[in-house]
């Protein structure tokens, strides 16, 4: 059966997912929300540098609900609990890389959420590469071990060429190394890795006691053109998180990030792109994730070398619709849903 997809937002990864979506046989382009004045009405196809898929962009949210799609693919940079709940109250599925994993720091908007999943008999399932994908791949290495003393999925990434402000600055960057408010600031900023954290733990069987976030800092020595925004000598330019969840104490899950924004930090951070995923336990199992372009891949920019991020954090989602369209009514994670399977993609 082929599924109705409604894609919510065409931005660098709405792009992505809308161009999948399109070339998958399993699934159907029937309608594409935008909200900018200067997309209303244009193919979809140009929109995201392809050509035309003969679904036009409106931002009629009745008229997109009334096609009665099967799922929704909700892109957007950071979620609306009106307009999720919206979609979720008229029976209709989402996948979403907006910053969720399970609404764990909503609160009463979590709330709202699920009520409307409840409503409407749909499900909410949040992903991406990071978190969301990566953390699968950890519970699944945990399946070769008959004991699991400690997760540690860490990331590390060179993002200079990553322009995004609006997601950057709310993690610190940009501040004077000294600002009192940093740890706080990174903690909201990055608390889609406490969601993460959670998830992982309920896939484990495990109750945690607590869940808690640590960062640290390293300042640049010179201005930093960023392109759409600048960062100041003297200010952030690499952020640290680690989140943690622990039991009696001990940390048994460790999601961890290192971002770096300038070619040399003070302190001076060496890191290498990519995840190292361990499972501490017996045995310990260590693995490593890199990401390389085909041997067919065009990029001369920076910026063009960047589809492939937007690819990795687009793809998890579509991946999962089958699964989240089958799955029962609420909000879902890896730890509820059968697993994904990237079906459609291999050219004979």
């Amino acid at each position: 059966m082929t599924l109705r997809i409604v894609q919510w937002t065409t931005g660098n990864v709405g792009r992505q997912s809308a161009i999948a979506i399109a070339e998958n046989p399993e699934l159907e382009l029937v309608g594409c929300y935008a909200w900018s004045e200067d997309k209303l009405g244009r193919d979809v196809g140009e929109l995201c540098g392809v050509d035309s898929l003969g679904v036009r962009a409106t931002n009629d949210v009745d008229a997109l609900l009334a096609l009665r799609p099967d799922c929704v693919v909700y892109n957007p940079m950071w979620p609306s609990t009106d307009e999720l709940a919206r979609i979720l109250a008229s029976a209709t599925n989402v996948v979403t890389t907006a910053a969720f994993i399970n609404g764990r720091r909503l609160g009463a908007d979590r709330e709202r959420l699920v009520e409307a999943c409840e409503r409407g008999g749909a499900t909410l399932f949040g992903t991406g590469v990071s978190p969301g994908f990566v953390e699968l791949l950890g519970i699944v290495l945990a399946g070769i071990s008959d004991r699991v003393d400690k997760v540690i999925v860490s990331e590390a990434a060179h993002t200079m060429g990553y322009d995004s402000p609006e997601t950057e600055k709310p993690a610190g960057f940009g501040r004077p190394i000294d600002d009192p408010n940093l740890q706080a600031m990174t903690a909201e900023g990055t608390a889609v890795f406490g969601e993460a954290v959670e998830m992982v733990a309920h896939a484990l069987g495990v109750e945690l006691d607590d869940i808690v976030c640590e960062a640290e800092y390293a300042k640049t020595s010179t201005d930093i053109d960023l392109g759409s925004w600048q960062i100041a000598a003297g200010c952030v330019a690499g952020v640290a998180a680690s989140w943690q969840g622990r039991v009696r104490g001990r940390t048994v899950i460790e999601l961890n990030v290192r971002w770096k924004k300038a070619p040399v930090l003070e302190p001076d951070w060496q890191i290498e792109d990519g995840w190292v995923i361990e499972v501490q336990g017996r045995p310990t199992v260590r693995t490593r994730v890199d990401f390389l372009p085909p041997p067919d891949f065009e990029a001369e920019t920076l910026e063009d070398f960047m589809v492939l991020g937007h690819i990795m954090t687009a793809m998890p989602a579509v991946n999962a619709i089958p699964a989240v369209v089958a799955a029962a009514p609420g909000i879902a994670t890896y730890a509820d849903l059968r697993l994904p399977l990237p079906r459609g993609w291999m050219r004979p």
